[in-house]
């Protein structure tokens, strides 16, 4: 079992910026991939990133191209998702999961955490 924690969300204005961090625990030598995945009210869960585990390969939806940047401290076996020129469309729980390919599909993902809630005020 892997368990994933997320912290760093929280209200931020139009424009602001936001870490999130996902932090790993229990058979973390299993992990391959992080995914970080969105989900807003009334929406279907949607792909943000992922970052493979030697962060070799990494991907991102195109609304999150030159926004948002997914990285990896593998001592520290959390991942992280800086977000920047946020805006209300990006209004989301936004959860951090784990595979073992790299992949942009959330059933090919096998540990999830529990979400963490960003809120963009314009």
């Amino acid at each position: 079992q892997v368990q994933l924690v997320e912290s760093g969300g929280g209200l931020v204005q139009a424009g602001g910026s936001l870490r999130l961090s996902c932090a790993a625990s229990g058979r973390t030598f299993t992990i391959y991939t992080m995914g970080w995945f969105r989900q807003a009210p009334g929406k279907e869960r949607e792909f943000v990133a992922y970052i493979s585990r030697n962060a070799n390969r990494i991907a991102y939806a195109d609304y999150a191209k030159g926004r948002f940047t997914i990285s990896r401290d593998n001592a520290k076996n959390t991942v992280y998702l800086q977000m920047n020129s946020l805006n209300a469309e990006d209004t989301a729980v936004y959860y951090c999961a784990a595979t073992n390919i790299p992949t942009m599909t959330p059933r090919e993902y096998f540990y999830w955490g529990q979400g963490t809630q960003v809120t963009v005020s314009s």
